[in-house]
């Protein structure tokens, strides 16, 4: 437990790459800082950092014993969560990362949820790309992590997968609305907004089009859900999103149709945690929760 400030100090360094900006963060001087790593170095045994130009950076000792750390830090909140159990109120905190498209209705309805029988719980929720994601996850940043198309899976543990069909966000009065289906080569053909490529929505339609010789070229490609919605009203074009992020208007100004399958198939969003880890108490009972909200285990 001596060493858990310390921890958290060497945890800032590798951070912010910098021993005087880690220092800041901190709310320690410099100085004082740098004597505390290097006592702990002694202690220990080997370096923990290089020393570059302008900066520093965590070397493989470094690397081990940062991880060593996180693993740690997320048992005591494990312990922690099973002794708040034992007196009847659960405490605790979550830390979640996710796609965009949660952000809207799923998650706030979840958390909300989850508060009212566990106000002692926290929560934290990291608005992450699906790399990103499974990241957080390797580093002890997140516990959870809800995104749409995974790109490794490498250390991932999936808990639920539920499909999710890409759908086109489009105003009532846009030509394409009077199609009873939607193909992907009229998708294509018609101005349309994007997100960036890291986005898995993105990854689905280029993917396809490649497959027909196409191109996904948009008017405007961002990094964001909500603009993709607001500037179908702005312009008659189309935008592509997936249904759990999107509600239909009361005055159906907007409309939301899946593309084909045929042309499309739905992609996974997928409930994960990192692969061998056992969660804190909270963090473990909210996932069970998130997959019993998404539908049916697969």
């Amino acid at each position: 437990m001596k060493h858990l400030h310390t921890f958290r100090l060497i945890e800032a360094v590798a951070r912010a790459g910098s021993m005087r900006k880690a220092a800041e963060d901190m709310n320690i001087t410099a100085s004082a800082l740098n004597r505390r790593i290097n006592r702990f170095e002694d202690e220990f045994g080997a370096e923990l950092f290089e020393r570059l130009q302008g900066g520093v950076r965590l070397n493989p000792a470094g690397e081990l014993l940062l991880h060593h750390f996180r693993a740690t830090a997320s048992d005591l909140l494990r312990v922690q969560g099973q002794v708040a159990d034992l007196s009847g109120e659960r405490r605790g905190h979550v830390s979640i990362a996710c796609s965009q498209a949660l952000l809207p209705y799923f998650l706030p309805r979840e958390i909300a949820r989850y508060r009212a029988d566990h106000p002692g719980v926290t929560f934290s929720v990291n608005v992450r790309d699906r790399a990103q994601a499974e990241q957080e996850l390797a580093a002890y940043s997140s516990d959870l992590a809800l995104v749409f198309e995974p790109v490794y899976l490498v250390d991932f543990e999936v808990v639920h997968v539920v499909p999710q069909a890409v759908n086109v966000v489009m105003r009532a009065d846009h030509p394409l609305a009077r199609k009873a289906e939607l193909r992907l080569r009229d998708c294509l053909d018609t101005a349309h907004v994007a997100p960036s490529a890291k986005y898995g929505v993105r990854h689905l339609l280029d993917f396809a089009a490649r497959r027909g010789s196409r191109r996904v070229s948009p008017v405007v490609e961002t990094e964001s859900f909500e603009l993709i919605r607001h500037y179908v009203m702005h312009e008659n074009v189309i935008g592509f999103q997936i249904p759990i992020g999107l509600r239909e208007p009361a005055d159906r100004s907007i409309l939301f149709r899946p593309i084909s399958e045929r042309d499309l198939p739905p992609g996974n969003l997928i409930l994960g945690q990192m692969r061998g880890r056992t969660l804190p108490v909270a963090s473990a009972r909210f996932a069970i929760q998130l997959a019993s909200s998404l539908g049916a285990p697969t």
